[in-house]
């Protein structure tokens, strides 16, 4: 059996491993409390703003008070593309918004306080992307621009005998408001019949306008001094045609002109758009919009002229483009007719500011428009006059409208624009 081990003593301390040690309570700290979850985002019920729903010619949009809208400028495009339904990429509907898949229902007026003198209102034009709700500022929007004289003032924007108020042969009251147009730097002033107690706007009349139904009250709108609205001149390149070339070397001659907003004028007629006879004769917006190889050559058209004109082709909205119809193919009654196209789709009426653009180019000798008067019989000297108050009827798939031009010393002095406009619904916008 061996010999019994000897019991060692137990050592004096207990050595613990450095990394089992624990921490002493003097030096311990309790763990931070965890971070509180981040606040769920405002639903749908809590995100609205105040706003009005009106008809402006023949467009619908909303008129909104900068001091609804957040600053800077950036921001609002979380805010109005929602509230228009955009964007809808897959069905272009903009069913879960105010907007409803057209451009010229996709609008919005936002008016703020005077940034000079001469003016009563200052008024942002923006254009909500169907697709992929971006906002477009780059031009104006002349039949939105008919309701902002009427808004300022039952917003209280004009001070009381801050505007001029006159009555009529029958005792109607008519007051007219100046407007800056903060997207064109150029000054508009709407008349427009008011009438009550305290005096507000009245659409109440017996004015018709083609493309809306019924009568109503007629605001006239006078844009002063429209020429270079983008580009500084009316005639962009000095020149009053253009040669442009497309992708496939083919060339297509336009008139680029920049009254109230660019425009890029084509004949139908022209080869380098691909069209027969026929088919140029019978285009309508469906016809268009049911042609994607049309609809593509004529974007190729816009950009080439947007980038002679020295603007950006990659923005939708400036310069559109215009497709012009011969003489024999325009009715009586008629100056010239017209085919528009806006942010992509075939315009059912007509862009007030292409056809502002399309009146003065009537006048200025060598355009394609001024071209297609020439000869016309009857009136062409007037039609075509380089000086004076000169109204001509544009034809457009709506209907027909008057735009009258001022001419002196060589110089576009105004262009008078009539329309109809109507509140639709105020209150509040979800988004």
């Amino acid at each position: 059996m061996a010999a019994a081990q000897p019991l060692r003593a137990w050592p004096r301390r207990l050595v613990v491993p450095a990394s089992l040690a624990l921490p002493s309570r003097r030096c311990y700290a309790p763990a931070p409390a965890p971070a509180p979850a981040p606040a769920p985002a405002p639903s749908h019920a809590h995100r609205h703003f105040p706003a009005w729903f009106v008809r402006g010619g023949t467009s619908n949009g909303l008129v909104i008070r900068r001091d609804a809208l957040p600053e800077p400028q950036q921001r609002w495009a979380a805010i109005l593309g929602p509230a228009m339904g955009a964007p809808d990429p897959v069905f272009a509907r903009q069913l879960d918004g105010m907007g409803s898949g057209l451009s010229s229902t996709s609008k919005v007026v936002v008016l703020s306080p005077p940034s000079r003198p001469d003016v009563h209102v200052d008024y942002t034009f923006v254009q909500v992307g169907i697709r992929d709700g971006a906002l477009d500022l780059a031009g104006n929007c002349g039949n939105m621009s008919s309701v902002v004289g009427p808004a300022a003032w039952d917003q209280g924007f004009v001070p009381d005998g801050a505007a001029a108020v006159e009555r009529d042969e029958r005792g109607d009251a008519w007051a007219t408001v100046r407007i800056f147009n903060t997207n064109t730097a150029k000054v508009i002033a709407s008349r427009f019949k008011v009438a009550g107690e305290p005096l507000a706007y009245c659409p109440d009349g017996d004015y018709t306008m083609d493309g809306v139904p019924g009568t109503h009250s007629l605001i006239t709108m006078s844009f002063q001094d429209p020429a270079g609205a983008k580009t500084g001149k009316a005639l962009p390149t000095g020149a009053p045609t253009d040669e442009l070339a497309l992708p496939d070397g083919t060339r297509v001659t336009a008139s680029l002109v920049d009254v109230g907003n660019p425009g890029v004028f084509v004949s139908t007629r022209d080869p380098g758009l691909g069209l027969d006879a026929a088919q140029a004769s019978s285009l309508t917006p469906a016809a268009v919009e049911a042609d994607p190889q049309l609809k593509a050559r004529l974007e190729h058209v816009r950009r080439a002229g947007a980038a002679r004109m020295g603007l950006e082709p990659d923005t939708e909205s400036v310069p559109k483009i215009v497709l012009l119809f011969p003489r024999a193919e325009t009715p009586p009654g008629m100056d010239l007719r017209c085919l528009a196209m806006s942010m992509g789709q075939a315009h059912k009426a007509m862009p007030l500011t292409l056809a502002l653009c399309l009146g003065a180019s009537a006048r200025m000798p060598g355009t394609l428009a001024h071209g297609l008067l020439a000869g016309a019989g009857d009136g062409e000297a007037t039609a075509t006059a380089e000086h004076g108050d000169v109204t001509l009827t544009l034809g457009h798939p709506s209907g027909k409208l008057d735009i009258g031009t001022i001419i002196r010393d060589g110089k576009i002095e105004s262009a008078k624009l009539l329309r109809t406009a109507r509140v639709l619904m105020k209150g509040d916008v979800y988004y």
